[in-house]
């Protein structure tokens, strides 16, 4: 019985630290979002003011940069948004359903999602192998952009970790906004 009742709290352990490091993962994407739009605003800045008549040097690269970071802004900001519950629903037909109608279409809902991501994410990568087998690069830089499609996979996979998470917690939000 004492094995038994080790095992379980070793379990609850490492349940815990696996939620802990998916929290810190979640933190760091979301950080890494909010320099991506950070720095989306200064290279538009910094292009804007190049751009000007007794300057006239635009910010070469400018396009590029951009689109590589909005694309990296997005990505990273979806597993927050998912843990936070922050995303938009239209709850009128859900809530004229009773709790358990509720409880089955959130659950199978929830399954959908991690499938659709789980496709996501190993789609992304696959293009991401493809585009670094043929030497992708951006327009004007000549940047190599394989990279990004596997920082794509990687968030949709934290999405369908967070989405399981929600499905094992269903009453409260993974992170508090």
């Amino acid at each position: 019985m004492a094995e038994s009742a080790g095992f379980m709290s070793l379990l609850t352990a490492v349940w815990a630290a696996c939620g802990k490091a998916l929290r810190v993962i979640v933190y760091a994407m979301a950080i890494v979002s909010g320099l991506s739009v950070l720095a989306i605003m200064l290279v538009t800045c910094a292009d804007v003011i190049l751009r000007l008549r007794w300057i006239n040097r635009p910010f070469v690269g400018a396009y590029d940069i951009v689109k590589i970071l909005g694309a990296l802004s997005l990505a990273t900001a979806l597993p927050y948004t998912t843990a936070v519950k922050g995303h938009v629903a239209i709850e009128y037909f859900f809530h004229k359903l009773n709790r358990r109608g509720r409880v089955a279409v959130d659950s199978v809902m929830r399954l959908l999602t991690m499938a659709l991501f789980a496709f996501l994410a190993w789609r992304s990568v696959l293009y991401g192998l493809d585009f670094r087998r043929t030497g992708q690069v951006s327009q004007t830089l000549q940047f190599p952009v394989f990279w990004v499609l596997y920082v794509i996979g990687l968030c949709c996979a934290i999405v369908v970790l967070v989405v399981g998470h929600s499905l094992l917690h269903p009453d409260r939000e993974m992170i508090k906004p």
